[in-house]
């Protein structure tokens, strides 16, 4: 199969050519699909490969060990680049150049920090012929390749991990609500079109909301939601904080559709706080279980 518009060669179930970047209007039915793997919901907005890979502008892209433990590859033609959050990268080629700048000037880097994210922003060039980048992210879960097509999505500044160069990502304030809601005071605007790869603490879990129709996530297990979506942050129990606070919920977002909001299956700090009491304390005592060990002078 050729590109229609330069005719070069395309792969199998491809979605862009990788030479022009043209996007193909009619793509296959894929085959033999991945158990577990999330499809792209009829009408949804975040366009997933049931395989977990795909082409785009001058690479090629595939999610291997899906579950707990992804990891994205990303294959770079000839001078070709990726952009990725700062310490996403696990491994590349030697022939990978690796450059990182504050992004937005020190304004935008400032952002960024107060957002939660590293000020610094990485892009990855194969020099010389193609080359190979793998990117993770810090904590176990699954990772997401989002083919983006002129889109816009509000992402959790945890969950981006890498993208295509053409893609303006840009540190919005949340206001209050976000503040509040524990996201920190800022969350990522992802626009554009191309490749957007976002990871989760567990596995993630797709809802699709009809137009007027009200949902609730805990603010710990948002990934991403799209841009034109109208939320608003609230206790998890009406009746009061204090019988929020004894349901074991916090603050939860309440989403109005129409639009599609991803949900990961696990809450970070709600981990931490299990692991807490098996960790000493400040004073250097403690440990599983509560124990205190002397182990002598």
């Amino acid at each position: 199969m050729n590109c229609p518009r330069c005719n070069a060669p395309l792969l199998p179930n491809s979605k862009f050519c990788g030479a022009c970047g043209n996007v193909l209007n009619s793509v296959p039915p894929r085959a033999n699909p991945v158990p577990g793997q999330t499809h792209a919901a009829p009408g949804g907005a975040f366009h997933f490969d049931a395989d977990g890979r795909g082409q785009g502008r001058g690479y090629t892209w595939a999610i291997e060990h899906q579950g707990a433990f992804a990891l994205a590859v990303v294959k770079l033609q000839a001078e070709q680049s990726v952009a990725a959050e700062a310490g996403a990268m696990v491994s590349m080629s030697s022939n990978v150049e690796l450059y990182s700048e504050m992004k937005g000037g020190i304004f935008g880097a400032l952002k960024r920090a107060v957002g939660g994210e590293s000020a610094f922003v990485s892009t990855f060039t194969a020099r010389g012929g193609p080359g190979e980048v793998t990117f993770a992210p810090g904590a176990p879960g699954d990772v997401a390749g989002i083919e983006m097509q002129n889109q816009t999505f509000m992402v959790q500044s945890s969950s981006y991990l890498a993208g295509d160069v053409s893609l303006t990502v840009d540190t919005k304030w949340g206001g209050a609500k976000s503040f509040f809601g524990g996201e920190g005071l800022f969350v990522l605007q992802v626009s554009g079109t191309g490749l957007l790869l976002v990871s989760s603490f567990g596995a993630i879990h797709r809802r699709s909301l009809a137009p007027g129709e009200q949902y609730v996530v805990d603010t710990g297990h948002l990934v991403a939601w799209e841009g034109h979506m109208s939320y608003q942050i609230r206790k998890a129990a009406k009746s009061g904080f204090f019988r929020s606070f004894l349901s074991g919920e916090g603050l939860v977002a309440e989403f109005t559709g129409p639009g599609e909001i991803l949900i990961q299956t696990r809450n970070l700090a709600a981990f931490a706080g299990l692991l807490k009491p098996f960790f000493p304390n400040q004073g250097g005592s403690g440990g599983a279980g509560g124990f205190n060990f002397d182990f002598g002078s």
